[in-house]
């Protein structure tokens, strides 16, 4: 690295004490620091000449920027690239330009505070994210640590927790870590009585109830709906003739309720989810956030191949209604090679326009026909669904 000239420093709540000699240096013959209002507190005395800024806000990097090849410091909370400013910084810039000095994060501070195996736990940062972002790591035993917006979130959090079945849960407020004023109370989610702590706050969560159901096919009474869903069974099917992987994209076509959207981003991916009903599409867009994915899963109002425009090309493709010929015209040139299709049909018509697509693109067809037990007079019956036709190809 030459000669960079952005410093960026992690600082604990115990203020320069613990610096290293280079954070001291970079400090003392910095032009311009930048940092949060407490950050700047924390080094006073430590800055020389150099000019203070505080953050603006909305957090912008614009300011710091403009002062590119002289000597800048930014100072963040404990490790400036554990959900710090360090990445946004980073991102901004080449990579010669900055050198960053951390500090242990408030993460590595609560896990040695409680004795928790830091590589087993779930670290979420909260201070500008939902609650519901943690729903898909909540499971009976799960040890979670969650930054906190300030003191007074921290009563939401417990509210949520007992929202979703998860009360019995052990919460501790950790405030201040690291520093003479550090406090630490432990109390249970349903029974949240603390009061809210100086910022800044974590909460650590040792989780108790039921969690989500890993793998394909979750309850369809776990997502709002007008009855336009792809049901569990079959949702599980076409969810395995996708086969999700981390951050691949999906272009779920005709989503209903999105339930093939949220699953994908269960599993990792990211989304867009076309829906031409303004209805429908704020019923996807609840059933994001609700499970915690409305980061991956991106809700397009519109109708396809239009609302196809501008989007990033897609890994998969699922054409869960709304399927004509056209549709797929004009689909089939936009996918890049290798992309899976996966659609169902449960009309004739559909079923007809599946089994001319497999003749003209290829890949292979499945028929599936699923029966229910239901009372019939006295006795149990077989009650059979709507089969359904399943068309899957690789491009």
């Amino acid at each position: 690295m030459n000669n960079p000239w952005l410093t960026i420093i992690g600082i604990g709540e115990d203020g320069g004490k613990a610096l290293p000699d280079a954070s001291r240096n970079a400090l003392q013959n910095a032009e311009f620091v930048f940092g949060g209002a407490r950050h700047l507190e924390l080094v006073a005395g430590m800055t020389g000449a150099a000019q203070l800024h505080p953050w603006p806000i909305p957090f912008n990097t614009a300011p710091l920027i403009a002062h590119a090849g002289r000597r800048v410091v930014a100072v963040a909370s404990g490790d400036p690239f554990w959900f710090g400013a360090g990445a946004v910084l980073a991102a901004n810039l080449p990579r010669g330009a900055w050198v960053s000095h951390p500090a242990p994060s408030s993460f590595a501070l609560a896990a040695n505070r409680l004795g928790w195996p830091l590589e087993a736990t779930s670290c979420h940062g909260l201070h500008a994210a939902p609650f519901a972002r943690i729903r898909p790591d909540l499971h009976n035993g799960a040890y979670l640590l969650v930054t906190l917006r300030d003191g007074a979130a921290a009563q939401g959090l417990a509210e949520y927790l007992a929202q979703i079945g998860f009360g019995k849960s052990d919460i501790w407020l950790l405030s201040r870590l690291g520093g003479a004023n550090e406090i630490i109370s432990q109390t249970r989610a349903d029974r949240f009585d603390l009061p809210a702590p100086a910022a800044p706050v974590m909460a650590a969560i040792h989780a108790q109830g039921i969690g989500l159901p890993r793998g394909f096919g979750l309850p369809d009474d776990l997502f709002q709906s007008d009855g336009q869903i792809t049901k569990s069974p079959i949702r599980a099917l076409s969810l395995a003739a996708l086969a999700p992987r981390t951050d691949q994209m999906l272009w779920d076509i005709g989503g209903g309720s999105g339930s093939i959207s949220v699953e994908w981003c269960l599993a990792g991916g990211l989304s867009h989810c076309i829906e031409p009903r303004a209805d429908r599409a704020a019923n996807i867009a609840a059933n994001g956030a609700s499970f915690g994915v409305d980061h991956r899963l991106h809700v397009v109002t519109g109708a396809a191949p239009d609302a196809l425009a501008g989007l990033p090309a897609p890994d998969a493709v699922f054409i869960g209604g709304g399927g004509s010929a056209a549709l797929l015209a004009a689909l089939w040139p936009l996918l890049p090679q290798g992309c899976r299709v996966v659609a169902n049909a449960v009309t004739l018509e559909s079923e007809s326009l599946l089994t001319a697509a497999c003749a003209e693109y290829g890949g292979g067809l499945m028929r599936v026909e699923i029966a229910h037990a239901a009372p019939l007079g006295r006795m149990t019956g077989w009650q059979p669904a709507r089969p359904i036709v399943q068309w899957s190809v690789q491009k």
